[in-house]
């Protein structure tokens, strides 16, 4: 199966489902399916003929939005069971982040209880021994409203700040265990596009910028969007006017984030709200998850 249907299902579900009003509800960002060694911020472009492969690690990170409001969401798919003690462990780290955080906790000691479990495993991969390592530079974060990283980052290892999650916040809570080195880069052609929240007025020189940015207020506001969204609402030959965009500092790319070729990532995710009367509710729990 191609990984560009797999999205367009799961985009098309989520539509059906939340009953898509526009900007007041539905996909609240582009459905990532990144696999192996790419950790995040990969969906496949139109015209993509990857197809799933019996031994991908794909990691599955979708969302919804109601008025702004984000639920993001994510789980590892595998088809191979040699990968379970990875998937075991990562998910095991992320149960741990949710259970350390609270109202008046500090985010540096939710990273460093994740990176002592998640470390603490070990994983078989083609008959070589890895410890399972945590992606440094990849973090939780809060979300506010068409706003999916709001400011405050949840690290996955020790170190962090000090600041304390707040009463009301909402956070994403994601960890990502690689077998690789530990560190991600940006590398690979990019689909992940996001209009910078805080952007003024910025005069554009290019009449096709300036319609394409019509075309991302009305369409997706501050949510981030992708190639095939912008196909699937009939524009075409958008490219330069794109990177025009990206270039004035209005859009913000976000490329594929990266291990080393040949490590396989895994990534498990919920949505939280910190509640003064039950503490921490998971939003995203369900039967299956």
């Amino acid at each position: 199966m191609k990984y560009i249907d797999v999205c367009e299902t799961l985009e098309n579900s989520v539509r059906k489902l939340i009953e898509e009003r526009g900007l007041e509800a539905g996909v609240a960002f582009p459905t990532g399916c990144s696999k192996n060694h790419v950790a995040a911020h990969w969906t496949p472009n139109g015209g993509c003929e990857s197809v799933i492969d019996k031994d991908d690690v794909i990691k599955f990170d979708f969302g919804v939005q109601v008025k702004g409001r984000i639920i993001d969401c994510a789980f590892t798919k595998t088809f191979n069971d040699m990968y379970d003690p990875l998937l075991k462990a990562v998910n095991e780290a992320t149960e741990t982040g949710i259970r350390s955080a609270g109202i008046d906790v500090r985010l540096c000691d939710i990273g460093e209880a994740v990176q002592e479990v998640m470390e603490s495993h070990t994983v078989e991969i083609h008959g070589k021994e890895y410890q399972v390592k945590c992606c440094s530079n990849l973090n939780g974060h809060s979300i506010d409203p068409y706003r999916i990283h709001a400011g405050k980052s949840v690290p996955i290892v020790k170190g962090g700040v000090q600041t304390k999650m707040e009463e009301g916040e909402y956070y994403a809570i994601e960890t990502f265990g690689t077998t690789g080195r530990g560190y991600v880069i940006e590398d690979g052609e990019c689909s992940h596009y996001m209009k910078n929240f805080d952007v003024g007025h910025v005069p554009l020189r290019l009449p096709r910028a300036k319609q394409l940015l019509g075309v991302i207020d009305r369409n997706f506001g501050t949510l981030a969007f992708c190639k095939r969204y912008l196909d699937r609402i009939g524009e075409q030959r958008y490219s330069m006017a794109l990177k025009n965009l990206c270039d004035n500092g209005i859009v913000q790319p976000y490329p594929p984030l990266c291990d080393i070729k040949g490590s396989y990532v895994a990534q498990y995710e919920h949505t939280i709200l910190l509640k003064p009367s039950s503490g921490v509710e998971v939003l995203t729990r369900g039967e299956d998850y």
